[in-house]
């Protein structure tokens, strides 16, 4: 599990060093790198698509889940219930002055679920947890220790706290996925990948401001993965 561990400790270090910083960091710094990080969210994705198994099991695994989230609103409950984690820690921890109330909460909201529930974070904390490669995970760590450092710059301190949320996400993810190991077989891991790979890449485009995919929503595709790669290979 020491991939949860990297990835919620660097976004505690860059959250407390990027509001130690504050605006001393270049706009054009704090620009380029959530651009980057959109980049090599994209890059990591097409990497894992390239090694689907079967095409129409994700294209299905993807629809289902897309399906899926819509009709139960997850991105909204994720949200709703980032709020209400963030309420609390507001009583402790400042805000910048020049940030209202609901800007603060919008970035603050938004930031949260970038690192507690984005499709690379869930796929590669289940990644580790079936078959012990934490490399997502720990490339996804470096990317998001300079991510936190540039939004703490304006969002001060409360960035850091996002750390204790997104490790307890992380290691139940991971320690879940555990079970999963002695049913898997190489079809379904590599299906599984692909789809994770998926969502990596429709977050980069979100993070790049290419194109809103509703992220949180298409998380479910990656439960429906194994059992549709299963079903598939019943049926043909």
């Amino acid at each position: 599990m020491i991939g949860s561990v990297i990835n919620a400790s660097a976004v505690l270090i860059g959250g407390v060093v990027g509001a130690a910083l504050g605006t001393r960091l270049p706009e054009r710094l704090r620009t380029a790198m959530p651009m980057t990080f959109g980049a090599a969210s994209m890059a990591m994705g097409v990497v894992l698509i390239v090694r689907v198994e079967t095409i129409g099991v994700m294209v299905i695994s993807l629809l289902l889940g897309a399906i899926l989230g819509e009709l139960i609103y997850l991105e909204r409950g994720i949200g709703a219930v980032a709020e209400a984690l963030n309420s609390l820690l507001a009583r402790y921890l400042p805000k910048p002055k020049d940030l209202s109330n609901e800007a603060f909460l919008e970035k603050y909201v938004a930031i949260t679920v970038l690192f507690c529930a984005s499709g690379t974070g869930i796929f590669g904390a289940m990644q580790e947890g079936m078959t012990g490669d934490p490399s997502i995970l720990i490339a996804k760590s470096s990317l998001d220790l300079l991510t936190a450092g540039i939004f703490a710059t304006s969002l001060g301190f409360a960035v850091a706290a996002i750390c204790i949320p997104q490790i307890i996400v992380l290691l139940g993810l991971t320690y879940g996925a555990i079970f999963i190991v002695p049913i898997m077989t190489t079809a379904m891991n590599h299906n599984f990948s692909a789809v994770g790979g998926a969502l990596m890449l429709a977050t980069g485009f979100r993070i790049c401001g290419i194109k809103s995919f509703p992220v949180a929503n298409m998380l479910p595709a990656l439960l429906f993965a194994m059992p549709v790669t299963a079903l598939w290979g019943y049926i043909f």
